[in-house]
């Protein structure tokens, strides 16, 4: 008993100095709670029609960043034209008219030409994916933040996101030759704009959701958008049922995310951490979503819509690279910047692109070995 009696003031101490403890952290959490940011909505706006796979797209890595940051950022995102046109959005978003926006970079050549060099061009001989690589690896992220400055636009730009190659476009007739472009009123983009005018096209650079009803109106004779989804979800099977799958003048392009460069630097280190990290998730899940939405897409209007889909031939594409050249010794002998920018790729392309060519198996095998329809028998005599 007399144990007992002495362990009592020691256990009556400590229970009172647990009790203070608890008290000055109890005390101490208001402080920490209120010293911590109010969640933030960021307004976006896409350059694409709200029906186009590009606008989910953007919706995709919205919805990641929400759910990534618990709803301490909460992304909302427009369609083109909400807010300001399509070909408006570098202007907003460094403005602060809008907090940020998804597009394409070649969409802001009206700038600068040489922001049409992240994907608008034969990449010399990259892919998209490769062409992520020169930025994020072979210093294109660097130069892109030197144009950004060059502008005056105050903006953070992501580039993600590869596409395949895009297609020459949709026609009222297969085109055979190089001259058949010639004197037809057409619709693209970037560097584009240049080659396509110099093969003797009348170009008119409209964005996504004004293509169909200016063909529809005989405004356009052709045009070229992006990919199987995008040009069936536009309406393009309904003014055109030619189209002229592969080309160079725009072998390898990607998607941009925008942000307001003063909202994006205000935020907590861990948010832009957390942004980092929801575009990179945001790119892989879309290359893996196009090609099975591509894919579906491209089938379904040959089966359904009655499409008829042709490879542009050699010819045209030999024509395009001496054109596109052509293009670049006149853009870099008028911008240092572009010149820079274009020996940069080329550099990184000879050794990436020769890589590639050695080291991967032609898929045309394996896929003729599976699916190619076997030989007729001969006829028996």
């Amino acid at each position: 008993m007399s144990e007992i009696k002495k362990q009592a003031p020691r256990r009556k101490f400590l229970k009172g100095a647990a009790v203070g403890s608890a008290g000055a952290a109890a005390l101490s959490f208001p402080m920490i709670s209120h010293g911590q940011a109010a969640p933030q909505t960021f307004r976006f706006q896409s350059t694409w029609p709200a029906k186009d796979i590009f606008h989910e797209y953007a919706v995709d890595f919205a919805k990641k960043v929400n759910d990534m940051t618990g709803g301490e950022l909460r992304i909302e995102v427009l369609p083109a034209g909400a807010v300001v046109p399509a070909f408006g959005l570098l202007d907003a978003v460094s403005k602060g008219t809008l907090d940020g926006g998804h597009g394409v970079v070649a969409y802001h050549y009206g700038k600068n030409a040489a922001l049409a060099l992240w994907g608008s061009g034969p990449s010399f001989g990259m892919d998209a994916n490769m062409l992520l690589s020169w930025h994020k690896y072979g210093g294109g992220q660097a130069f892109l933040e030197e144009l950004y400055k060059t502008v005056g636009a105050n903006v953070k730009s992501y580039v993600y996101g590869p596409m395949p190659s895009q297609p020459l476009g949709w026609f009222k007739k297969p085109i055979t030759k190089a001259e058949d472009l010639k004197g037809l009123k057409y619709r693209t983009v970037g560097i584009a704009i240049d080659m396509f005018t110099a093969m003797g096209a009348s170009v008119n650079a409209l964005p996504g959701g004004e293509i169909i009803p200016a063909m529809d109106r005989g405004l356009l004779d052709a045009a070229e958008f992006n990919n199987a989804s995008s040009d069936r979800l536009l309406g393009f099977p309904d003014v055109s049922k030619i189209c002229m799958l592969q080309s160079f003048h725009q072998n390898a392009e990607q998607f941009e995310i925008l942000f307001n460069g003063t909202k994006y630097n205000a935020l907590p280190a861990k948010l832009r951490s957390t942004l980092d990290n929801a575009v990179d998730a945001a790119s892989a899940e879309m290359s893996w979503k196009a090609v099975d939405r591509y894919s579906r897409d491209y089938a379904e209007m040959q089966a359904k819509q009655g499409v008829k889909f042709y490879k542009t031939p050699d010819s045209v594409l030999r024509t395009q690279l001496k054109v596109f050249d052509d293009v670049v010794a006149k853009k870099s002998a008028e911008n240092p910047l572009f010149k820079r920018i274009v020996d940069s790729q080329k550099e990184f392309a000879k050794r990436a692109v020769k890589w590639d060519l050695d080291v991967t198996t032609g898929r045309r095998m394996a896929y003729d070995h599976y699916f190619a329809p076997a030989p007729a028998a001969p006829k028996k005599g």
